[in-house]
């Protein structure tokens, strides 16, 4: 019956979630997406290609090549370019930096949007736990190896895509990589946190570290978000039979990729976002961040680890 038409139509409207209606044009500015492929990355990347210059940064080079050339095609945009980069591992992870680098004079946008989820228990190249590996300490160093360039270019942004699921995380300082105890589902959370933290950390150290963190970028005029892109059907649950099923039956409860892409673009071109940094978003607007992802204690103590891990002196 109609009514029921209704309500299905107005639920589904629902799910769909917050659209960004920024028409803002990329001319001449430069964007890099991490795992923009498939799903909510792929999107992204459609939607930047009709606005500038899009490079995609995955380890598939062949699903990322028909993506690409799929999004030429579209938007007759033919700066849509293939890079390179495995966030599994830390020598892939510097290869493409050292290249980029080499070959592009700016940066003005940074999605660090890859992930992976649900795994069963495995180890970076590195030796980290896979979840914290790829989704955290990952985007972690190649953030640090781009922002000299994004400063240069500035006003720049940087958008980490966590999750909601960062409501169920902790971050397990005593047993980092799962060798005591591990949960796949749980594992997720933790570097679903890590995404917070570090958004939160990292704005305020390009604040100059001024008070007051989340309102205005005053030092360096590159800001850094986080997101929530809403329950999306992607490819992210392949590892879970059970979870894969699930999707397939609610799926008309989840948000489809390109409306899962909607809030990762509003926070790399909104307008109104210019000068709002350290802040976390969901259907195109600010969202609840947990205590834990609020911790700015925690949130400095996983960057020195975390630089630690890496190698590196982020200062």
């Amino acid at each position: 019956p109609p009514p029921l038409s209704a309500a299905a139509l107005s639920c589904r409207r629902y799910v769909a979630g917050g659209e960004c209606k920024s028409t803002a044009k990329l001319e001449g500015k430069v964007a890099i997406i991490t795992g923009a492929n498939t799903g909510i990355g792929k999107e992204t990347a459609r939607d930047l290609a009709r606005r500038g210059k899009v490079i995609i940064a995955c380890r598939d080079m062949a699903k990322a090549e028909a993506a690409a050339s799929e999004i030429r095609a579209e938007t007759g945009n033919q700066q849509v370019i293939v890079k390179k980069l495995d966030l599994a591992d830390t020598k892939s992870i510097r290869e493409f930096a050292e290249k980029f680098l080499a070959e592009e004079k700016e940066l003005h946008i940074l999605i660090n949007n890859a992930g992976v989820m649900l795994c069963p228990y495995s180890k970076t190249a590195d030796g980290f736990e896979m979840h914290l590996g790829v989704n955290h300490l990952g985007h972690f160093l190649l953030t640090f190896l781009l922002l000299e360039c994004l400063k240069q270019s500035a006003p720049a942004r940087i958008v980490n895509v966590s999750s909601l699921a960062h409501h169920g995380g902790r971050i397990r300082f005593h047993d980092l990589h799962g060798e005591k105890s591990y949960n796949r589902g749980l594992a997720y959370c933790h570097s679903k946190l890590a995404n917070v933290l570090f958004t939160r950390e990292l704005a305020r150290r390009l604040q100059g570290n001024c008070p007051g963190l989340l309102s205005f970028a005053i030092g360096t005029k590159v800001t850094a978000n986080a997101l929530h892109p809403g329950s999306v059907h992607s490819e992210l649950v392949r590892h879970s039979f059970v979870m894969t099923w699930l999707w397939k039956i609610f799926s008309f409860f989840l948000k489809t990729p390109r409306e899962g892409a909607q809030t990762s673009v509003y926070c790399a071109v909104a307008e109104e976002l210019d000068s709002v940094t350290g802040q976390y978003f969901s259907d195109c607007q600010p969202a609840y961040v947990s205590p834990r992802g609020r911790d700015d204690e925690t949130a400095k103590k996983l960057w020195s680890v975390s630089c630690e891990l890496l190698g590196i002196q982020w200062d």
